[in-house]
């Protein structure tokens, strides 16, 4: 079971911005920056559903290696939603919202490269 996630990002708070509008549909939100006196100067902030981050971002200027992330949506709604938000919000179409059945039959997801070219995908296992 994991308990939360960090990337590397190039530009911190241009990707703060992208996940603030890309996660929104999920219900998530920035919660936290960690002061930088605890991170060498680093910029370094989570995302997640109050009151606990999840997702967490660093500023260090090198990316991680691109990651696959995925968040679980609670409806069909919501994968469509994020997708519409996280185009809006300067992601790259990497698989609009659709059914793969080739991973399950209700498998409804959709993808996005986020700014430094991370998969960042949507997904809702309900049936509708």
């Amino acid at each position: 079971m994991l308990d939360h996630i960090g990337l590397s990002v190039t530009d911190y708070e241009k990707s703060k911005a992208f996940y603030t509008k890309a996660l929104a549909p999920l219900g998530y939100t920035f919660i936290f920056e960690v002061p930088k006196g605890h991170t060498g100067g680093i910029s370094v902030g989570g995302f997640g559903v109050a009151p606990k981050p999840d997702f967490w971002i660093d500023g260090a200027g090198k990316p991680s290696p691109k990651l696959h992330v995925c968040f679980r949506a609670d409806s069909r709604a919501v994968v469509d939603a994020f997708y519409k938000a996280a185009m809006a919000a300067g992601g790259r179409d990497n698989g609009g919202p659709g059914v793969r059945p080739h991973y399950h039959p209700n498998y409804y997801g959709a993808f996005v490269f986020d700014l430094d070219g991370h998969n960042i995908e949507a997904v809702c296992h309900n049936p509708e």
